[in-house]
């Protein structure tokens, strides 16, 4: 099995690309779908992290917005949150692993692969890339996205470029969405080719 892992800065089309692999039938884990769960109603991780910041989680698990601005700038608190949910997350890729020995390639979509030394847990690294003026539009463009908050997460993200240098594969969603959708089948059959499968 090949684990492949997918990463890119907000707004780089990740999620797109993501569903481009589900529709070719490889198995994605989804690392930010784990962390909404376990901080969703009834998950997991709510009571600790209302713990760790009071005020932040409610009947609907945690309050996204309040939890930002609980950490957002804060790099000690920043820092807690990710002790709390990176084990847990790292918990439910290694039981999606488990799940899907069998498959060829698996991709591991996760946002701070690199940032988290994750990228030394993959096997090959694909970092989806768009031009910086059509990241900004489409974050921007986001409901609740202010240019402060944006500014606040690249701060907390490798540039672009240098996610480009170390990466074993690069998509570009700055295409047509076809052209895209041709690369991801390309990469998957490079991919698996390779490993004669």
């Amino acid at each position: 099995m090949i684990v492949l892992g997918l990463t890119g800065s907000i707004g780089m089309g990740k999620s797109t690309v993501a569903q481009m692999f589900r529709d070719e039938g490889v198995p994605v884990f989804d690392a930010d779908a784990c962390v909404h769960r376990l901080q969703g109603p009834g998950g997991t991780l709510v009571a600790t992290i209302e713990s760790a910041f009071p005020g932040t989680t409610g009947p609907d698990g945690v309050n996204r917005a309040a939890l930002g601005q609980a950490v957002l700038g804060d790099d000690s608190a920043m820092r807690r949150l990710e002790a709390i949910v990176h084990p847990a997350v790292q918990a439910e890729r290694a039981a999606f692993l488990a799940t899907h020995a069998g498959a060829p390639l698996v991709v591991v979509d996760v946002p701070l692969l690199f940032e988290t030394g994750g990228d030394k847990a993959v096997d090959k690294v694909l970092v989806v890339s768009a031009k910086p003026e059509i990241q900004e539009a489409r974050v921007l463009a986001r409901p609740g996205m202010t240019r402060a908050k944006f500014d606040a997460i690249l701060k907390r993200q490798w540039p672009d470029g240098d996610k480009r240098a170390r990466a074993d594969h690069i998509v570009a969603t700055d295409i047509p969405l076809a052209e895209t959708r041709e690369k991801v089948r390309s990469l998957i059959a490079c991919i698996t080719a390779s490993e004669g499968r």
